[in-house]
């Protein structure tokens, strides 16, 4: 058996961009992602705490030490600059994995800086 569960998490992300032209993705810095084990092209769920959307995209790298959070493309049309989000991946695992395992989970502050980690 296989259990979906939440693998990684940024909690309280503030937008910093939007890019209504590009391709599509959200843009993180590329050291919060990997902080939380997000891999470029990795499927991600985004939840936007201002307005109540929910949408799935994947991950591009930004620019280390930044702190950007940017929509692009149709997603830029679901949030603005400002706005806080909750961005998560999942993993499958089997029955005996999920009993021990741990997501990486960071908070961030409104500068997109981290506040505190749990792994």
């Amino acid at each position: 058996m296989w259990i979906s569960l939440l693998k990684s998490k940024i909690h309280r992300a503030t937008v910093t961009g939007a890019s209504l032209d590009y391709e599509g993705s959200l843009t993180i810095s590329a050291d919060l992602a990997e902080r939380v084990y997000l891999l470029p092209y990795e499927r991600i769920l985004i939840s936007n705490m201002n307005n109540g959307h929910r949408f799935e995209t994947y991950v591009i790298y930004g620019p280390a030490g930044k702190g950007c959070i940017e929509l692009n493309g149709a997603t830029a049309r679901l949030g603005e600059i400002g706005d806080r989000l909750t961005i998560m991946s999942f993993a499958q695992l089997e029955k005996e994995e999920a009993a021990r395992h741990k997501p990486s989970v960071i908070l961030v502050d409104e500068r997109n800086q981290i506040v505190r980690a749990s792994y």
